[in-house]
């Protein structure tokens, strides 16, 4: 497989994805960048915006197994991780798995649950393992997490720790559609589509894990330059000295910045990253890792435009 490939690829799972979803061209292109960078998703929108729809859908053009958890108030740590369950008739404990086996999850509403079952993903999201009593069991090589959040403001929310945040490759903000795709929506229920029955859609699926591992491979070669580099560290670390930023990203952010850059890179066909790519990174892959200081909260400044200060201020490498 080449990079051509993984071109060919993405544009293959757009055009399948567009047969059930309308719009969204750029939320897709964010979603397919964290496929091949093997990282995860955090998907923030207000209900009704076809977050659930999207990854559901891409899991069916994958080939990939996909399990939804739905947090709620009273979701408990071992609701996504499982548990021991000790047999009388043998002696023994045996693991009853969780939703979290599996190889796309989708953690619904993910701030409507409390702190301590949100951290019950952080082991899953890192490291593709969970640990229960004692004992690390292994996920699939193909496990992300897609968690979409309702805005912090909307009542009965918890925010999510910066911890947990780091965790995310990228925060993706989902907004209304236009108009005409609006209409368009209506005119595919009105002709008879419906989201509840995925399996009738003729989807010309990929060849399952095979694909998406020969791609992530050519997606790990993309090179990326010295000049480049030193591009995504100065983005990074000019985020710690401006103005309206209290806490700026860490390391593990410019890791990500040229991860994200890598794989964008190749999904248009390219085996190195340029300047433009890096840019079209930024504020998915920063966004979340920002702290605003409160007076510029208060003055209506957003995490985007902070970012779009530090971008204007660095010099683009050549």
């Amino acid at each position: 497989m080449t990079v051509d490939d993984v071109s060919r690829i993405t544009e293959h799972i757009k055009r399948e994805l567009h047969k059930v979803i309308v719009g969204q061209d750029e939320v897709i292109e964010h979603i397919l960048v964290a496929l091949w960078a093997e990282g995860n998703v955090l998907l923030e929108g207000v209900p009704g915006i076809a977050k659930t729809l999207m990854v559901k859908t891409l899991a069916h053009i994958l080939g990939l197994r996909f399990t939804r958890i739905q947090f709620t108030p009273d979701l408990m740590p071992a609701d996504i991780t499982g548990t021991s369950v000790y047999n009388l008739s043998t002696g023994t404990f045996s693991l009853r798995q969780g939703p979290v086996f599996t190889d796309l999850l989708l953690a619904d509403e993910i701030n409507r649950t409390p702190p301590k079952t949100q951290a019950a993903l952080l082991e899953a999201m890192e490291e593709r393992q969970v640990t229960i009593d004692g004992t690390s069991h292994p996920l699939s090589p193909m496990f992300m997490v897609f968690a979409t959040q309702n805005p912090i403001e909307y009542e009965g929310t918890y925010p999510l720790p910066e911890a947990q945040l780091d965790r995310f490759l990228l925060k993706i903000i989902i907004g209304y559609p236009r108009p005409e795709e609006e209409q368009e929506v209506l005119a595919r229920w009105q002709a008879g589509f419906d989201t509840h029955h995925l399996e009738s859609i003729g989807f010309e699926r990929l060849n399952g894990e095979k694909d998406i591992l020969a791609a992530r491979q050519q997606v790990r070669a993309v090179t990326v330059e010295e000049g480049i580099m030193r591009y995504i560290v100065e983005l990074v670390r000019h985020t710690r000295v401006v103005l309206h930023i209290a806490w700026g990203a860490s390391p593990r952010a410019s890791v990500a910045l040229m991860l994200a850059s890598k794989a964008l890179a190749a999904m248009r066909g390219r085996a190195y990253v340029l300047p433009e790519d890096v840019k079209e990174m930024v504020k998915p892959v920063l966004r979340h890792r920002i702290i605003l200081r409160p007076e510029a909260e208060i003055e209506g400044l957003t995490a985007d435009e902070a970012l779009e200060e530090v971008i204007a201020s660095i010099e683009v490498p050549r």
